[in-house]
């Protein structure tokens, strides 16, 4: 385990500022981190952390198709890394905060390491877990992101302690917000005018 991999247990509800301080410096100087949502635990890095992305793909076993998702406080900052029209934009302000993640076209904000190669798109989310909202609340970029599946296994990782055991020696941090679901997001891709279901999860699907 490395001896920098601070575990940071929190308030579900009320997470305390100081200890998430001591996360948000993690980020700060290009650290990885495991993190809660409402569907499991994911790994994340700011925006524009290359060797942080690189690391969480080598910890996931991903290649380059991989979908890296952009998990934001909310979605003021939206057209800053994505293209969406007004069709879009009315779908995902009903549907987010949520259990969603969105296939957008990405904007030119958005490095290219980091969206699909071919259809140059990303995925967004907005999760309404408390922990991860308060922490993104000292951050003016999203995490880049993707859930905590280990190679092999279907469902993500849900305890923090377990993480924290298990893969301590390839993060820098695990921010621990208590037991989280496992049923995936729902993934919808939007880069046209009419969403198509890409995987059925927690959030339920209306055309």
């Amino acid at each position: 385990m490395r001896k920098d991999c601070l575990y940071i247990s929190v308030h579900p509800e009320n997470p305390q500022e100081r200890l998430l301080l001591q996360v948000v410096d993690v980020l700060n100087k290009g650290g990885v981190i495991a993190y809660p949502t409402e569907s499991g635990y994911a790994l994340g890095c700011l925006l524009d952390n290359k060797e942080g992305a690189d690391r969480i793909r080598a910890i996931r076993r991903l290649d380059e198709k991989h979908h890296f998702t952009l998990v934001c406080p909310d979605l003021s900052h939206l057209s800053a890394y994505a293209k969406v029209g007004n069709v879009q934009f009315r779908y995902l302000k009903s549907h987010l905060p949520g259990p969603y993640t969105f296939i957008l076209p990405a904007s030119r904000e958005v490095p290219r390491r980091l969206q699909t190669p071919k259809r140059k798109t990303i995925g967004l989310r907005v999760t309404p877990n408390v922990v991860t909202n308060a922490l993104l609340s000292f951050f003016d970029k999203p995490l880049i992101s993707v859930s905590l599946i280990l190679p092999g296994e279907e469902l993500p990782m849900t305890d923090g302690w377990s993480i924290q055991e298990t893969l301590g020696h390839a993060l820098d941090a695990v921010l621990d917000g208590g037991f989280c679901g496992f049923e995936p997001t729902t993934v919808i891709d939007f880069t046209d005018d009419v969403p198509e279901l890409i995987r059925q999860g927690q959030g339920e699907f209306k055309e």
